[in-house]
Parts: C-alpha cells; sequence; structure tokens
C-alpha cells in the first residue's frame, strides 16, 4: 500500500473504476444483460469497499479478505451505516450464482435493486472520501 499522502489518491482511483461499473450496470440492465449487471454492480461495491479501505492503508487479494475487512473497519465500528453489510452479501451471492451458476437467472427486480444498492454505496462511500479530504491524515 502507498503512503498515507498517497492513499487518498488510490481511493479516488479505485472510486472512479466503481463510477464505471454502475454505469456499466446501468447500460448491461438497460439492454437485457442482467448477468452481466449483475457482475457490475457487485464490482461497484467491491471497488467502493477497496477506496474506503485505502484510505487505512489496508487490501486483500482476495474477495472475501477485502469484504471481512471493510465489515471490521466500517461496519463494526459504526463508522459507515451497517445497512451497507447485507447490500455486500446480496450483491456477491447473485454476482456468483450469475457468473457461475449454469441455470440461475436473476429476475429483473432483484437486479434493479443491486443497481439501487451499488448506487448507494456509492454514495456512502463518495461522502466518507469526502470526509478524508479535509483531513486525509486521519
Amino acid at each position: 500500500m502507498p503512503e498515507r499522502g498517497r492513499a487518498l489518491d488510490l481511493a479516488r482511483y479505485r472510486l472512479d473504476r466503481a463510477k464505471e461499473c454502475l454505469d456499466t450496470a446501468r447500460s448491461n440492465y438497460e439492454s437485457g444483460d442482467l448477468r452481466a449487471s449483475a457482475n457490475r454492480s457487485y464490482y461497484c461495491i467491491f471497488h467502493c469497499m477497496r477506496a474506503a479501505l485505502a484510505t487505512r492503508l489496508l487490501d486483500s487479494k482476495k474477495h472475501s479478505g477485502v469484504i471481512a475487512m471493510f465489515r471490521r473497519e466500517f461496519i463494526k465500528t459504526g463508522e459507515l451505516p451497517e445497512r451497507l453489510s447485507p447490500m455486500i452479501g446480496e450483491a456477491f451471492d447473485i454476482r456468483s450464482a450469475s457468473d457461475y451458476d449454469d441455470f440461475y437467472i436473476a429476475s429483473r427486480e432483484d437486479i434493479l435493486r443491486q443497481i439501487s444498492n451499488a448506487a448507494e454505496f456509492m454514495n456512502i462511500t463518495e461522502n466518507y472520501l469526502s470526509t478524508k479530504a479535509d483531513d486525509p491524515c486521519q
């Protein structure tokens, strides 16, 4: 991980990746590609988690590690809302099923909820990072 001075730049870069994923998830949904939309919605959340973790100089090479660290550092401490935790789990499960289960088909309503959750997760992450911009050494 970078030193603290560059951590906020890395967090912003990761948030930009999250925004790209959310835009793609919306586009995939509109074109009817629900599997791809589920995938991109999850990756929006994943990049948001990694953005927040960058502010603490934390990261993991595994999805399970990123999820566990994010929950430990931000949800269990109350720094970010508890409602994010089930969003992570649901997005991961739907993405995994969509990517790997041969006959799994998520409903349009499920995918629309994933997009909405990803957008909320991103807004919360953006707000969190804006507090770090004021004092990046927190």
